[in-house]
């Protein structure tokens, strides 16, 4: 898998390199124990500052779906369904940030139907999709 990044995009960057990582992790275009580039070499390739890399593998690390090995680069973790307050740190955070989502959309005067079937249809295509992000990450070296 390829990583792409728009610069020209509102996401910021570090944001960009982790749903792209998290993607490629979700359709199993990358498994577990898959190497990832260096930081180095991964903000080499896409023409950034290694401290966006950083950043992005960092928060990937902090929510378990990479493991850091310090100059040899970072490979997809082992999934681990653990429940403990750690573990649940990145849930609870996905589960604000659908919160946010559902607001947003009553905000809009959008009622909670339309979002329940536009979140029901989103998640349909993510668990459907084997193929990954339309992308390719550069193989660590």
């Amino acid at each position: 898998m390829l990583l792409t990044i728009d610069k020209t995009s509102h996401e910021p960057l570090y944001q960009q390199i982790y749903r792209q990582i998290v993607a490629g992790i979700a359709t199993r275009a990358l498994h577990p124990a898959d190497p990832l580039p260096t930081v180095r070499a991964l903000a080499g390739d896409l023409g950034i500052n290694m401290h966006t890399v950083h950043k992005a593998y960092t928060l990937l690390k902090d929510d378990g779906y990479i493991t850091m090995r310090g100059r040899a680069g970072a490979a997809v973790a082992e999934p681990d369904p653990g429940n403990d307050a750690e573990q649940d740190a990145p849930a609870r955070r996905m589960l604000e940030e659908l919160h946010a989502l559902a607001l947003a959309y009553r905000a809009r005067g959008r009622s909670m139907s339309e979002f329940l079937d536009d979140a029901a249809s989103q998640a349909a295509q993510a668990y459907a999709s084997t193929t990954g992000p339309t992308t390719r990450l550069a193989k660590a070296q």
